[in-house]
């Protein structure tokens, strides 16, 4: 329970410090929600969305999972979506993965973790479908990587392919998609190139 109450008072700390060199700063940002980034990241507690790119709250819309898998299934996922690009209009979808993610190494492994390894199955996929590249790859720590990369490429794909995604495009909506990975040896952020935006009439 020390735990807690170290967390509560951390809080009680925080806000105060942010109303003492913001003043109004959450009564202000409690009357409005308008960021410009969607941001789909993986859980892992070593990447924090606000942080790892010095935005306040307020700044970044959300949506964390293991390994940052975007699938049709996920309602959870399309549902975040839907309401960042319809309702927050948004003009970024960023889908973050990092080096070393646990659930890309897990993936590699046989499935015997209970119910994430039905989880852990696209990212299988995503391996099936660049195994002539990746077996290529000796070095096992390379190889985690690199498959980290192409997971991070794949769901940009998976994003872009979404109904709400491919309207907000239609309609002439300012909206692109990115594709970034995060070194947490190092905490810098890498551009994979491979931003989407709406296709030319």
């Amino acid at each position: 329970m020390n735990t807690l109450n170290t967390l509560l008072e951390n809080n009680k700390n925080w806000a105060e410090r942010i109303e003492r060199e913001t003043p109004g700063f959450f009564e202000e940002l409690s009357t409005q929600q308008t960021p410009e980034y969607l941001w789909i990241g993986c859980a892992d507690s070593r990447v924090p969305a606000n942080q790892i790119v010095n935005l306040p709250p307020g700044e970044v819309f959300v949506h964390r999972n293991i390994a940052n898998v975007v699938v049709h299934t996920d309602l959870n996922c399309l549902s975040v979506i839907q309401y960042a690009v319809e309702v927050l209009k948004v003009k970024h979808i960023i889908v973050c993965g990092h080096y070393g993610c646990g659930g890309v190494k897990a993936s590699l492994g046989d499935p015997k973790n209970g119910l994430v390894d039905h989880w852990l199955r696209h990212i299988r996929d995503v391996y099936r479908f660049h195994a002539i590249e990746l077996d290529a790859i000796n070095d096992s720590e390379n190889r985690e990587n690199r498959l980290c990369e192409l997971n991070v490429i794949e769901q940009v794909a998976n994003v872009s392919n979404f109904t709400t995604v491919l309207n907000a495009w239609q309609a002439g909506q300012e909206l692109s998609v990115h594709g970034w990975i995060y070194g947490l040896e190092d905490g810098r952020l890498k551009d994979l190139n491979v931003d989407l935006f709406a296709p030319k009439k």
